[in-house]
Parts: C-alpha cells; sequence; structure tokens
C-alpha cells in the first residue's frame, strides 16, 4: 500500500480535494492506496486555469512551442514507462504484457502530433485582383478530455495529443478506479520544463460531477469522450444547448469473419487474443465470431480448447494470460448478461465465469466464456458485454456474413479472415465500420484514423482528422485597391 495520497494536478499545482478514497487492487481487493477524489470544485478551478492559459500565455499561437513539449512529453512518458507499467497492471488488473503495450503506444502518438505542429497550415488565396483572402486554423479554446477506466494512459493521450497540437489547452477527467496511475501521470507531465502552468490540468473522479461540469460549462467548446454510447449520447444532448462540438468513441461488437478458406492456425490464436486482451474490456473486443459452416466444427472445437486453456491470474504472475475484470460489481454484471442469454436459448461451448473457489476468489476474475447463438437479435449479440464473453454465429454465404455483421447498432471495427485475393475488399467495402482488420485484429497506426460508423462514434482519433475535433476556421479578407491593367 502506498503512504502518499494520490493528488489532483490543476493551474501546476498538487490540489487535495479533502475527499479521500481508496484505490483497489481488482486481483486481490487489497488497498493499494488512497486518492483525493475530484468533482465539480476541481473540474471548476481546471477550467479557469486552462481558460488564463490560453488566454494568457502564447501556447495558442506558438507552434514551435507546442511541437516542443509534445516532444518532451514523449520522451519523460519513455523514460518512466517501467514505473507506470507496474502500477497500470496493479490498479487496473490488465497482465504486464498488456499494461506494456498500452504504455509503449504514447510516446509515437505525442511525437505524431508534434510533427503534425510544425506543418499545420491554413490557406491563402487572392479571389480576384486587389483582394487577399486568408483562412487561418484556430484552436477551439478550452479542451475537456473525459477518459475510460480501461486503457486510461493511451486513451487519454489519443485525445490530448491532437488537442495540444491544435493549440487547446485542457481539462482532463480521469476515472478513480485508476487514481494511482493517473497520479502519476500527471507527475511525468509535470516534469516537462517547457509546458506552460495551466495548459494541461488533470484530476480523478469517481463520480460525475465534475464530468457534468465539463460538459456545460460555456468555457469548455469541445469534448473528447471515449465510454459507452448510452453516456455518449446523454452528454450529447446536455451538451446541444450550447451547440458543443464532440468527438465520441463510443461502444462496440465487433464482428469477426471467418471464410471456410481462411488459415485457422493464424486465425484462432487471434480469435482467443481478441476476446482477452484487457480480459475483454476493450471498445474493439472481438465479441462475436461469424463462422462460415464449412469450418464451423473445426472453429468450436481449435476456439474452445484454447479459452479453456487461457490461465486467468493477477498481472504479478508472469504465466497469467488473462487479468481480473475492474472490480468485483462487474463480475456480477456479466454473469447476468451470460445467465440471461443461456435463458434465451444460447448454447455452451465453454462455461467460463466468475472464480469462487481458491485465491483467486479474492479478486475480480472471470473465466473466459464461448456461446453458440442462431437468434442474431438476442442481446448478448446486440449488446456490448464488455467481459471475456464471446458468441459463435455459423452463416452460409458471402451476403449473409455481411448481413449479419452489420446487424448491429455499432460499428466500430470488423475482422476478416480469408485466403481469397478478392473477397476481403469487396467484404470490407460493404461492412459498416470504421476499422477493418483482414486476417488480423487491434492494428493501430497513428497515422490513420479510427473511429465508428452509426451508435460507436461521432469524429476520429488518430491520423490527420483527429485534429478537426479542436480547430475552428477563421476566413480573414483584405481589399486594397484594383490592381491597374
Amino acid at each position: 500500500m502506498t503512504t502518499a495520497i494520490a493528488l489532483n494536478w490543476i493551474d501546476g499545482a498538487w490540489v487535495d480535494s479533502g475527499i479521500h478514497k481508496d484505490s483497489i487492487n481488482p486481483a486481490t481487493s487489497e488497498v493499494i492506496g488512497q486518492y483525493a477524489d475530484g468533482g465539480l470544485q476541481e473540474a471548476t478551478d481546471a477550467i479557469a486555469a486552462a481558460k488564463r492559459a490560453l488566454r494568457e500565455s502564447t501556447w495558442k499561437d506558438d507552434r514551435v512551442l507546442r511541437a516542443t513539449v509534445l516532444y518532451e512529453l514523449a520522451a519523460a512518458f519513455e523514460q518512466h514507462a517501467d514505473a507506470l507499467v507496474e502500477i497500470l497492471a496493479i490498479e487496473n488488473g490488465k497482465v504486464k504484457p498488456e499494461a506494456g503495450f498500452e504504455v509503449a503506444m504514447v510516446p509515437s502518438k505525442l511525437r505524431y502530433y508534434a510533427s503534425l505542429t510544425r506543418t499545420e497550415y491554413g490557406r491563402a488565396v487572392e479571389p480576384k485582383p486587389g483582394s487577399l483572402s486568408v483562412v487561418l486554423r484556430e484552436p477551439m479554446g478550452v479542451a475537456g478530455i473525459i477518459t475510460p477506466w480501461n486503457s486510461p494512459v493511451v486513451l487519454m493521450i489519443r485525445s490530448l495529443a491532437p488537442a495540444l497540437a491544435s493549440g487547446c489547452t485542457a481539462v482532463i477527467k480521469m476515472p478513480g478506479q485508476t487514481a494511482q496511475t493517473n497520479a502519476l501521470v500527471a507527475k511525468i507531465m509535470a516534469e516537462v520544463p517547457s509546458l506552460p502552468r495551466g495548459v494541461i490540468n488533470l484530476f480523478s473522479e469517481s463520480g460525475a460531477e465534475g464530468s457534468k461540469w465539463m460538459i456545460e460549462s460555456p468555457d469548455v467548446p469541445v469534448i473528447s469522450f471515449t465510454g459507452s454510447t448510452a453516456t455518449g449520447r446523454a452528454i450529447s444532448a446536455v451538451g446541444a444547448q450550447r451547440l458543443k462540438r464532440f468527438g465520441l468513441e463510443l461502444g462496440g461488437k465487433t464482428p469477426m469473419i471467418v471464410f471456410d478458406d481462411a488459415d485457422l492456425a493464424v486465425a484462432v490464436p487471434k480469435l482467443e487474443k481478441a476476446l482477452t486482451v484487457f480480459s475483454g474490456q476493450f471498445c474493439l473486443t472481438g465479441s462475436r465470431v461469424l463462422v462460415q459452416r464449412g469450418i464451423a466444427q473445426a472453429v468450436r472445437e481449435q476456439l474452445s480448447a484454447r479459452l479453456e486453456a487461457v490461465n486467468v491470474g493477477p498481472a504479478s504472475d508472469p504465466a497469467s494470460d488473462m487479468g481480473p475484470l475492474i472490480d468485483k460489481s462487474n463480475v456480477e454484471r456479466v454473469e447476468r448478461v451470460v445467465q440471461a442469454a443461456l435463458d434465451a436459448g444460447a448454447k455452451v461451448l465453454v462455461r467460463g465465469g466468475p472464480i469462487v473457489e481458491g485465491p483467486l476468489a479474492r479478486g475480480a476474475f472471470y473465466r473466459p466464456t464461448l456461446l453458440e447463438v442462431s437468434d442474431a437479435e438476442m442481446d448478448i449479440v446486440q449488446k456490448e458485454t464488455f467481459g471475456p464473453v464471446l458468441t459463435l454465429q455459423v452463416f452460409d454465404t458471402e451476403a449473409e456474413a455481411i448481413a449479419l455483421a452489420n446487424n448491429s447498432e455499432y460499428g466500430l471495427a470488423a475482422s476478416i479472415w480469408t485466403r481469397d485475393i478478392d473477397r476481403p475488399i469487396r467484404v470490407a467495402r460493404n461492412l459498416e465500420a470504421g476499422t477493418v482488420w483482414i486476417n488480423d485484429w487491434a492494428v493501430v497506426y497513428d497515422e490513420f484514423e479510427e473511429g465508428g460508423y452509426k451508435q460507436s462514434g461521432l469524429g476520429r482519433l488518430n491520423g490527420m482528422a483527429a485534429m478537426e475535433d479542436f480547430i475552428q476556421y477563421k476566413h480573414i479578407t483584405m481589399t486594397s485597391g484594383t490592381v491597374p491593367r
């Protein structure tokens, strides 16, 4: 257990809210420290600091400064990567390789947007003789960033980096479940020598009062939110009262389409990992396997064997393949979802479930579960589970596979498995998803946009398009007189 209380970082100072809560290791249910639980006051102070920094510093106008800070942030995160992996694995529960994967993605994102900062241009044109028009790309102002607990470090940076590159200042609300991790992130940022005071402000919150004020405040014109579709809809309705701009990456129900000619030796291990990475608590979790009938039995047998062999355990054990869920209440929630599916007619291929005996019973562990379903309208198929529960559906034709994959309100991502040279692009173009992987899963590049179709979100993160959420355009036109002929 740590002795120091994890504090909030606002206007360049460490702030104690006076309300302290416990940080819990989900693998053991042990208290590992305490944190200052933020709320309305912290959000109010952070917004004021970010607004002052925008108004009084050169931040929004100095692209060289912004690029310098982003490069310094990248170096600082690299320097503290090992410590960040350790606390993330303990507090979030993900096994060490997965925590390392998350932390390793941070520096490259910061460096990518540092580079874009130096190549960011408006445009100018002479629309007619004697007139000059200039279009400036200016920052929206204070950006509110609301981050989930499942991958708090990289998902925060994914929003923060383009916001800073655009010239915005930031107020970041991070989840109370990862407050020790959040505090280390803030300490890393505080070390950056060129960062002006108040440009970045970060607080942890177990509730929603601070978040609500960020959504309502007239001083926060843009919100970047990663979380559930239900919450995304709710905050959009509130923010619409002020015509607030939202960048939303929301829920997903990723279909993994496996055709008869797929290489199962390659595909099946990926299908397993698509479910178990981050214990299925991932917007990109491959939670629906659609299998062509000719190989359905082979997939049933091979995938079942792999899921039954998954070694569930704490991040502290190097032999663990999958860690716990974030807390026991989520274990209970996932089990209710599975039981409802069984009551509705789902067939058990692998019945995982809560671990209720032995030393792991103290933690929030849930073994992987595989259910075969024939009714595409069942809740287990249509609703995001956010846990290690996978459904299997059998199809006959390519058209049927596309229809099943698209039969969802979500459209975040999809995966296609085939050795046919023509089929994957043809199918990908017909899928209603923002990202499609061919013979792979969860491949993300800083240079290429990701985001959702339908109810999986608005806008894009990563790539050049990510900056659009944080930028507004200003047209300046000047008439100096007609050029004589």
